[in-house]
C-alpha cells in the first residue's frame, strides 16, 4: 500500500475536510460499496460518510452502524493478555507450552509475546483454507473450533525461528484466545466483555457467541465480487475469526476504546510499554507501519502525525483505527467492500491510505 505523495496540508479547515470528502469518493469508486470516518481532536468530533449503506436502497451508512472490526479485535485480545500479565497470571517471556501443553509441537520455542507481536513463525492457517469467492459462499455458515483452527498450523513447519522476523498470522491469536480460557477458565470473549466492554460502556460492542451469523442493530452491508457479481456476504459464522478478527462495534465504540488504551484507562504504564514496544519498522511491510507493538501498531501519515492503532479486513469489512499516544487526536474508519478481495492490493488499497492520509490533514 502506498500513501499520498502530498506533504503539507491544504490550506484551511474547510478545504481539509473537502479533500477527505473527495477522498472517500474515490473509494466509492474504486470499490467500496459505503465508508465512513470518525476524526476526532479531543471533544470535537466530525463525521464523514460516502457511498450506501446496503444496494438498492438510497440510504446513507449508519453513523452509529455496527460493523466487523475484524483484525482490531486482536488489540482486545492484547489487553487481556497484558491485564492477566499485570495480576500475576501469565509472563510475557514463558513459552506456550506452559499455558497449553501439546497444542504447538514448537511451544517450548515460541514465548507469548512473540504470538502478540507475530514473530512466532507460526504458519497463517488461513492461508491453507480462508480463500474467497466461491469458498465463501460455500463455508460461510460453517462451524469452526479454535483448536481445529490452530492444528492446521500446528501441522505446518515453523516460517522461521521465533523472535527473528515479522509475519502476520492469525493463529497466533487464535491460539492466544484458547490460552485465555486455559488460564481464566472462561471462553475469551467473556473476558473481553468484563475487562473491557462492560467497563467502558461500549453498548454497540460484543464478541459474537457460538454460531451467530447476524451484525444486530442497524449496519452497512459488506459485498464481495464473485465471479463478477456482487454477493452479500454480512452474514458469516464469526467462528472462521474467533479471537483474530469477530469483533463486532462501532466507530464512536471503537474511539472510546482507542483513548481508555492511550490514557491508562485499561492499563497501567508497565503493561502500556510492553504493547508500544515494537519490532522493527523494517521487519513490518503493513501499510503506514513505522514497526508492531503487542496487537497494537505506530503508524506514520504523511503530513506528520504519528498515530497508534490496528487496521483489519474480513469478508466484506475493512477498518482502521489510530490515535495520537496522548487520546487527543483520532482516525476511525468502517469501509464496506465490493470488490474481489484478490484486488484489494493495488489502486484501491491506495485510495484507502489516501483517504486515512486526508483524515489525518484534518488534525495538524
Amino acid at each position: 500500500m502506498t500513501g499520498s505523495n502530498r506533504k503539507t496540508p491544504a490550506a484551511n479547515p474547510a478545504a481539509r475536510r473537502e479533500l477527505l470528502r473527495q477522498r472517500m469518493e474515490e473509494m466509492v469508486a474504486a470499490g467500496a460499496a459505503g465508508v465512513q470516518f470518525r476524526v476526532a481532536d479531543g471533544e470535537d468530533v466530525q463525521l464523514f460518510r460516502a457511498g450506501v449503506a446496503r444496494f438498492g436502497s438510497p440510504d446513507p451508512v449508519p453513523f452509529d452502524g455496527r460493523f466487523r472490526a475484524a483484525c482490531i479485535t486482536k488489540s482486545f485480545v492484547s489487553v487481556v493478555l497484558l491485564q492477566l500479565s499485570a495480576e500475576g497470571k501469565v509472563r510475557l517471556d514463558d513459552t506456550v507450552e506452559t499455558y497449553l501443553p501439546g497444542v504447538l509441537p514448537h511451544g517450548d520455542r515460541i514465548r507469548l509475546r512473540h504470538m502478540l507481536q507475530h514473530t512466532s513463525g507460526l504458519f497463517n492457517h488461513a492461508d491453507s483454507f480462508q480463500r474467497p469467492g466461491a469458498r465463501f459462499l460455500r463455508d460461510r455458515y460453517r462451524h469452526h473450533e479454535a483448536a481445529e483452527l490452530v492444528a492446521v498450523a500446528a501441522d505446518k513447519p515453523l516460517n522461521f525461528e521465533p523472535g527473528t522476523a515479522f509475519e502476520y498470522s492469525n493463529t497466533n491469536y487464535i491460539a492466544l484466545g484458547l490460552l485465555i480460557e486455559r488460564v481464566t477458565g472462561r471462553h475469551w470473549g467473556a473476558e473481553v466483555d468484563e475487562r473491557i466492554i462492560k467497563p467502558l460502556k461500549l453498548t454497540g460492542t460484543h464478541v459474537p457467541r457460538g454460531d451467530d451469523p447476524e451484525i444486530h442493530g442497524p449496519h452497512a452491508h459488506g459485498y464481495m465480487k464473485i465471479a463478477g457479481r456482487s454477493e452479500d456476504v454480512t452474514l458469516m459464522n464469526p467462528t472462521e475469526a474467533c479471537s483474530a478478527g469477530s469483533l463486532i462495534s462501532t466507530a464512536e465504540d471503537l474511539d472510546r476504546f482507542l483513548v481508555a488504551l492511550v490514557t491508562g484507562e485499561l492499563l497501567g504504564k508497565e503493561q502500556f510499554t510492553e504493547m508500544t514496544d515494537r519490532v522493527p519498522s523494517e521487519w513490518v511491510p503493513l501499510p503506514m507501519s513505522a514497526g508492531y507493538g503487542l496487537g497494537f501498531m505506530p503508524l506514520e501519515t504523511s503530513c506528520g502525525l504519528s498515530l497508534w492503532g490496528h487496521g483489519g479486513g474480513i469478508p466484506g469489512y475493512a477498518t482502521f483505527i489510530g490515535s495520537t499516544l496522548d487520546g487527543r487526536k483520532r482516525v476511525i474508519t468502517s469501509i464496506t467492500l465490493d470488490i474481489d478481495p484478490d484486488d484489494f492490493s493495488g489502486r484501491f488499497e491506495d485510495t484507502v491510505v489516501a483517504a486515512i492520509e486526508a483524515a489525518a490533514e484534518c488534525l495538524v
